[in-house]
């Protein structure tokens, strides 16, 4: 038998300001506004806490669940060119959090339970200080490189550049879905950077990622489509 997960605590950033969308984690989608699908997956997986950082008034007045706590983010957090970092590390000092963190960004809806219960799984190993999801990319990019003046300098194996697509090694990328870690560490660290990142991957549909009105609609329709098969 599995052995049974250690207690977790769900973390939920939502910021005000969206340029692509704005009051996106806010907007009804498939019945509920955005940011709440991410608090019920948090509940299904089984969070014992779950932590929204945000400065969005209609998320700080509302009625949520017992497990849910609020955490204002200050102003100087709340800018659209501030990292995930320091808001993180934020959040888990106001309320005094320790143990496994899961962030979940409410942008990702798509995301399901098992999903994060895979991701859970693989930290609880013991190796990885991180464990994140990706999804597959394209392999061409191990073709590409940087500029170092008027010398090209390559992302990975040189010979790479160089090799048919089709011989490259398969490549993912992180969608931002799921991050999983230890508290404390990321507290004494302030960062994600690690040697030691695990990974979870999940497949492109489910890796959608809410930027647009355009995003808003895709992920509506394949939410909708989604219930109307598990209801059929």
């Amino acid at each position: 038998m599995p052995l049974p997960m250690p207690a977790w605590t769900a973390v939920i950033p939502l910021r005000a300001g969206s340029k692509g969308l704005p009051s996106k984690n806010i907007r009804p989608l498939a019945g509920k506004p955005l940011y709440r699908h991410a608090v019920d997956q948090a509940l299904a997986a089984g969070a014992q806490r779950v932590l929204i950082t945000t400065d969005i008034p209609e998320v700080l007045w509302a009625e949520l669940p017992l497990q849910v706590t609020l955490v204002e983010r200050p102003a100087e957090l709340a800018g659209d060119t501030v990292p995930m970092a320091p808001v993180l590390q934020h959040a888990l000092q106001s309320t005094d959090c320790h143990g496994t963190v899961v962030l979940l960004q409410a942008t990702s809806p798509l995301r399901q339970r098992a999903d994060i219960e895979a991701a859970l799984a693989v930290f609880a190993g013991g190796y990885f200080e991180l464990v994140m999801s990706v999804t597959p990319a394209e392999r061409s990019v191990l073709k590409w490189g940087t500029l170092r003046g008027n010398r090209f300098q390559p992302l990975s194996d040189p010979a790479h550049c160089f090799a048919n697509r089709q011989s490259l090694p398969p490549v993912v990328r992180p969608n931002g879905a799921i991050y999983v870690l230890d508290a404390d560490r990321f507290v004494a660290s302030g960062s994600f950077v690690s040697e030691r990142i695990g990974v979870v991957e999940m497949p492109a549909e489910r890796s959608q990622d809410i930027d647009s009105l355009e995003d808003f609609e895709r992920c509506e329709a394949l939410l909708n489509k989604s219930l109307k098969e598990s209801q059929a």
